[in-house]
């Protein structure tokens, strides 16, 4: 017979801004116990996180999890660039990295074997979105006032093509298309990619052409969730594109009423999609 209250722990490890902010209520209104593991020159510290850990000590966090009887974990929040001091692995680090190494082809390829090392160790790891389905759209449709025009659908329908071809080949999981394509994440991240589209636009009058940020095909969405926020919103609106297209359930809206609400402010459209 299952422990109800062991089922019912939960260790949420968080990194940047603020979707571990969101993740951490949302888990607690769904009936949680959340133990916060939070990782050093990443995490907010006003998210009050039980331990913080460096990038290569999660040893200590593993054995703070097995003494609470946890086995469910949950990763959320950016990561940027680490200190090199915190990327030196403790014993557990270490042999995991060489687990994960040794079958990485690609981030996604790095995500899953990470996963299955931590299954191994007697762990599940579950996605955020799947125990609080609040933190991402849950029904398919346009979510705000403003609606995608004939053009907007055909540029919506490109980039949905793009956007599978482009994660199949793991590259990335937004594209920025206005007739044609105007840009592609690769390593660099979505922010940055939007970045350049806002310079390359600055001097257009008129806004056209879509943001779509898409789930990537066999994407392991319990490690690497996408998300957009109300800084997405103020990016496409600045680069003067009409509106984004993401999916129902697998993409994190982060302050959900916030996002809708500048959307509408800015005249953006938001497009959530079961594909």
């Amino acid at each position: 017979m299952r422990n109800k209250d062991t089922d019912k722990k939960i260790v949420l490890v968080a990194g940047a801004l603020d979707l571990p902010f969101f993740t951490r209520d949302a888990l607690r209104r769904a009936g949680w116990d959340v133990f916060i593991v939070g990782l050093r020159g990443f995490v907010d510290m006003r998210l009050n996180p039980d331990m913080v850990i460096r990038l290569g000590g999660a040893g200590r966090a593993v054995r703070a999890a097995r003494r609470r009887g946890i086995k469910k974990i949950v990763f959320v929040g950016a990561l940027g660039h680490p200190n090199l001091s915190d990327l030196r692995p403790d014993w557990w680090s270490l042999m995991t990295l060489l687990k994960i190494l040794k079958h990485q082809r690609g981030y996604d390829s790095m995500a899953v074997a990470l996963n299955k090392v931590l299954e191994k160790q007697g762990f599940e790891i579950v996605a955020a979105q799947d125990l609080a389905p609040e933190l991402a759209f849950e029904t398919a449709g346009v979510q705000t006032k403003t609606k995608p025009s004939a053009t907007d659908k055909k540029n919506i329908e490109r980039a949905i093509e793009v956007s599978h071809t482009i994660g199949a080949a793991d590259i990335g999981a937004s594209v920025v298309v206005d007739k044609q394509v105007i840009a592609v994440e690769a390593a660099e991240g979505t922010a940055r990619m939007l970045e350049r589209v806002v310079q390359m636009r600055q001097k257009k009058r008129k806004s056209s052409g879509v943001f779509a940020k898409m789930t990537k095909p066999g994407q392991d969405l319990r490690i690497d969730i996408p998300a957009i926020g109300v800084d997405t919103v103020n990016a496409v609106a600045a680069a003067h594109l009409r509106g984004i297209v993401v999916n129902t359930k697998t993409c994190f809206v982060v302050n959900k009423p916030a996002v809708i609400s500048r959307a509408n402010e800015l005249g953006v459209f938001i497009l959530a999609l079961d594909e």
